[in-house]
C-alpha cells in the first residue's frame, strides 16, 4: 500500500518502494544494496550487513553452507510488504546469500530509506529481524571440533 502526504509533494511515497529482493549464490554487494535503498524524499537510510563470524555458541566455526526453500524470495517479498505498510518507507533493498561462506563473507545485506532517522532504523530492524524469523533459510555450521549443525529460520 503506498503512503502518499499530501503536504509536500517530494514526500508522496514512491511508486513501489520495494526496490530489491534477490537470494544469490554469488558475492553480495553492499553497494548494490545502498544505491537501491536510495531516495531523495528518504532523510535517513539504516543499512545491515550480515557476516560469517568465526564461532558460534563457544566453537570455533570453519565454514557454512547456506540452503533456502523454492518459495524463500516470495516469503522475503512478503516480509518487505509488511515493513512497507508498517512505516513510511521510501525505499527498502534486501538480498541473501545461498551456498557456501568463509568467516568474513557477507550473508545478508538489508537497507530501509525513510523521512527521518528514526523510522529508518526501527524499519530495518523490523526488516531483518522477520526476514531471519520467518524467510525459509537454513545455515549448516561447520565447526573446527568436526561437530555440525542446522540452524533454520522457520
Amino acid at each position: 500500500m503506498a503512503r502518499t502526504y499530501p503536504d509536500h509533494p517530494g514526500e508522496q511515497a514512491a511508486h513501489d518502494p520495494i526496490r530489491l529482493l534477490a537470494i544469490r549464490d554469488t558475492p553480495l554487494s553492499v553497494d548494490e544494496v545502498f544505491a537501491a535503498s536510495g531516495d531523495f524524499a528518504a532523510g535517513g537510510t539504516t543499512l545491515f550487513v550480515g557476516t560469517v563470524r568465526n564461532h558460534d555458541g563457544g566453537t570455533d566455526v570453519d565454514t557454512l553452507g547456506y540452503s533456502c526453500h523454492p518459495s524463500a524470495e516470495a516469503e522475503m517479498r512478503r516480509v518487505a510488504e509488511k515493513v512497507v505498510a508498517d512505516y513510511p518507507v521510501r525505499a527498502l533493498a534486501a538480498v541473501h546469500r545461498v551456498g557456501d561462506l568463509e568467516v568474513g563473507d557477507i550473508a545478508v545485506v538489508v537497507a530501509v530509506s525513510c523521512p527521518h532517522r528514526a523510522e529508518a532504523f526501527e524499519a530495518c530492524r523490523k526488516l531483518i529481524d522477520d526476514l531471519k524469523h520467518e524467510v525459509p533459510i537454513w545455515k549448516h555450521q561447520r565447526f573446527s571440533d568436526g561437530t555440525e549443525e542446522w540452524v533454520g529460520a522457520c
